[in-house]
């Protein structure tokens, strides 16, 4: 794989920063999660990703509040080549961690931080989630119905596509600029300015017309008719996206109407009167009906599917999107497909925190009777898993 021989140590965090670690991960990097003792930090939302975002991964418990902790983390980091860090600024600087004193002792490592707010800034020390990270890169303000409030999609623009996927880019970016420089160098990935670089369009597009309606009345924020979910007899759901003149009429000859009897596709003012027949219409069948209908042409109509109907979609089986691991958990194929090194995911258990503490200290150098040493001082926490008798 494309990232195999790159050792990377992900502090264990919130959501995005696993998720960064299991990209990593699945392309081949030899991921290890140093996760807080039992008697130590908080658990957030049964792990917050830590443990739901663990594929290929391995861990160590490691104690940094203690100095011997500190001293085992900086021998670790010497001999990697990426550290992912997901703390506030400042959080590794005190425990003597930061990134001046492990590029001095390794200058070939890569530094990731990943933060909501970023590494300087009045709110670089302020807590936040995804909807206060959404809400700061004026995204958050696009999102929603005319007549509602704004709302976030999940947790996912920020976390994830501005938050782990950026951090993502940046460590391949900098892995591939070593090749040349031969030296590591700081990642600030934040997620502000990731979701607001993956808003770049509507910043781009703002002098075009296609924002210039109040949120919700808008080509692309359900504000057309035919961009727009339907609710079919069955009580499930149909998604339309027939912008072009040609999608557009094979959407109004599946739908049994007659364009004739239409408004023209681009009067804004008629809308809302063309989006009431269309729900009238779509209402009248069911969504295998429509399936039926639609499938096979480019109308631009397709199924709402749940997570489960998804694993089930025809498409997507053909195309093996979705991965099942041996505790026959189901979840998404690493994106995108390379043809040469493609990804190839592991399919075991995801590790139980410090399954593999005494592993990765010997690989690291550290002797039998130092790790029985810090097993004692309980800077390490030792865990197996439980035998199935």
């Amino acid at each position: 794989m494309v990232l195999r021989g790159i050792r990377v140590l992900e502090l264990a965090g919130l959501a995005p920063g696993p998720h960064c670690g299991m990209i990593l991960a699945d392309f081949g990097a030899q991921v290890m999660r140093v996760d807080r003792p039992s008697h130590g930090g908080i658990k957030w939302l049964g792990g917050g990703g830590v443990k739901w975002l663990a594929r290929g991964k391995r861990s160590l418990i490691l104690d940094l509040k203690r100095p011997e902790g500190v001293s085992v983390m900086r021998r670790l980091c010497r001999q990697v080549d990426v550290v992912l860090e997901p703390f506030r600024r400042g959080v590794m600087e005190e425990f003597g961690l930061g990134p001046e004193i492990l590029q001095k002792d390794n200058p070939r490592l890569i530094y990731a931080r990943l933060t909501g707010f970023g590494q300087s800034g009045r709110l670089s020390e302020t807590a936040g989630h995804d909807i206060n990270y959404l809400a700061l890169s004026g995204v958050l303000s696009k999102l929603g119905r005319s007549n509602e409030t704004p709302y976030a999609p999940l947790n996912l623009l920020a976390d994830f596509g501005g938050g782990s996927l950026t951090c993502a880019l940046g460590v391949v970016l900098a892995l591939y600029e070593r090749t040349q420089s031969g030296k590591g160098q700081v990642i600030d990935a934040n997620m502000v300015e990731g979701t607001a670089y993956l808003s770049s369009f509507l910043w781009k597009s703002q002098n075009a017309g296609l924002w210039s309606q109040p949120r919700g009345k808008n080509l692309l924020d359900s504000g057309a008719p035919f961009y727009e979910t339907y609710r079919t007899s069955d009580g499930k759901f149909m998604a339309v996206g027939a912008l072009e003149p040609q999608f557009y009429e094979l959407l109004i000859n599946g739908l049994g109407l007659n364009d004739a009897e239409l408004p023209y596709q681009w009067s804004v003012s008629d809308w809302e009167e063309m989006k009431k027949k269309f729900a009238d219409t779509f209402a009248k069948k069911t969504q295998a009906e429509w399936c039926k209908i639609f499938g096979g042409t480019d109308a631009c109509v397709t199924p709402i599917l749940s997570l489960e109907e998804a694993t089930l979609n025809e498409h997507n089986r053909e195309r093996g999107t979705f991965i099942t691991d041996e505790d026959h958990n189901v979840s998404p194929r690493p994106a995108p497909l390379l043809s040469r090194t493609p990804a190839i995911p592991s399919t075991k258990r995801d590790p139980l925190e410090g399954e593999h503490t005494v592993e990765i200290l010997q690989e690291f150098g550290f002797s039998k009777e130092e790790i029985n040493q810090l097993d004692l001082a309980k800077v390490i926490e030792i865990r197996k898993p439980k035998s199935n008798l």
